[in-house]
């Protein structure tokens, strides 16, 4: 686990009487929306938050959260916070598009044989050396400019969803987008 820390979090659950057996308390689940942590955290009681919707979590006054209850894996996730993870990842890709447009654009090798690229699910060794040879013309400015250039790839926002999904799932070694 790393200690980068989220400032805020996006909704994906919310538990108004926390989890069975545990101390009758309002709970969400959600993620950061910086570094994709995976949180729960104890809502004050007149809170009721939808899916989405983001929440401060940072240092000094929380309005709307009394404390942060732990750090979660993806497995402790309920079936609708998993179900609200692909909706709320699509927001935040596009709310940081800049960042993902960047991993486009200035990502390396990771070995001497694998490139971060390969990392992304369905990019492989000709998919990657398009994407290098349309960067090495012209930087990418939008994630759209990316796959409009690069056609043989379907949508790098969806490419970059499905990596943190498997990065958030622990099916992967390294870590491109999540701490």
């Amino acid at each position: 686990m790393s200690d980068k820390k989220d400032d805020n979090i996006k909704v994906l659950d919310f538990l108004e009487h926390g989890r069975a057996g545990e101390k009758d308390e309002p709970m969400v689940q959600g993620i950061g929306t910086e570094h994709f942590n995976l949180l729960e955290v104890v809502t004050r009681e007149s809170e009721h938050p939808k899916g989405g919707e983001e929440l401060y979590i940072g240092e000094g006054e929380r309005d709307r959260v009394k404390f942060i209850k732990d750090r979660i894996e993806y497995g402790d996730l309920t079936g609708n916070a998993k179900a609200e993870l692909k909706y709320v990842l699509q927001s935040l890709v596009k709310d940081n598009e800049e960042k993902f447009v960047e991993f486009f654009n200035e990502s390396g090798p990771v070995t001497p044989r694998r490139h971060a690229l390969q990392l992304l699910p369905g990019v492989g060794e000709k998919h990657m050396q398009t994407i290098l040879d349309e960067r090495g013309k012209e930087e990418f400015e939008s994630l759209e400019g990316v796959k409009e250039r690069v056609s043989t790839i379907s949508d790098p926002e969806d490419i970059i969803i499905d990596r943190i999904i498997e990065e958030l799932e622990g099916e992967t070694k390294r870590k491109l987008f999540t701490s």
